[in-house]
């Protein structure tokens, strides 16, 4: 059974036993406006300008283990350049079809920014779960590029922080004009 939990009256909370530990379960439900964005480009030239962003590079990581946290700043500021974003990773969901039917055109990126990011996860860091974001291209039946995307003010506003509502507004355009960039 679900009661409500009286620090924040949307969630609901559950309380779980296995006779020795005790967990609670918070559960509630939000709002997120999602976009798409469907290109009259090809699904292969629309990719060929996404993978023109820039590539993250793991050396940051190296830089801080090491403790260079100001030198690691500044190559994120170079690695990102005037785009302000970088891809983390690719999913190709479209090859993944091919277990069960034929392959298709079919990607999920994973882009985002640490500087923008870590301005969230330091006010809250449930906002980690959201930074990078993820957008999903494909081609669609028309045999053009669709791009697909929760926009990010939604999905970090949940957390009812202003300051990280904020910096996601900001984001909402920056990752809009990067997706127009290559759909138009």
């Amino acid at each position: 059974m679900f009661a409500m939990n009286p620090n924040n009256r949307k969630r609901s909370e559950r309380l779980f036993s296995n006779g020795q530990d005790r967990a609670k379960v918070y559960r509630e439900q939000v709002r997120i406006e999602h976009i798409s964005i469907v290109s009259a480009k090809s699904y292969e030239e629309v990719k060929a300008k996404l993978e023109q962003l820039p590539r993250f590079d793991d050396n940051i990581r190296v830089l801080l283990q090491s403790g260079e946290t100001e030198r690691a700043r500044l190559e994120l500021k170079l690695m990102q350049g005037n785009v302000g974003l970088t891809v983390f990773s690719q999913a190709t969901h479209g090859d993944w079809l091919q277990i069960i039917s034929g392959s298709r055109n079919a990607i999920q990126y994973v882009i985002g920014n640490i500087l923008i990011s870590t301005q969230m996860t330091k006010e809250d860091l449930r906002a980690g779960l959201y930074a990078p974001l993820r957008i999903m291209m494909f081609e669609n039946e028309a045999g053009t590029a669709t791009l697909e995307y929760d926009l990010p003010s939604t999905l970090f506003g949940q957390f009812g922080n202003r300051r990280i509502t904020a910096v996601a507004k900001a984001l909402d355009q920056k990752i809009f004009d990067v997706l127009m960039r290559a759909a138009a």
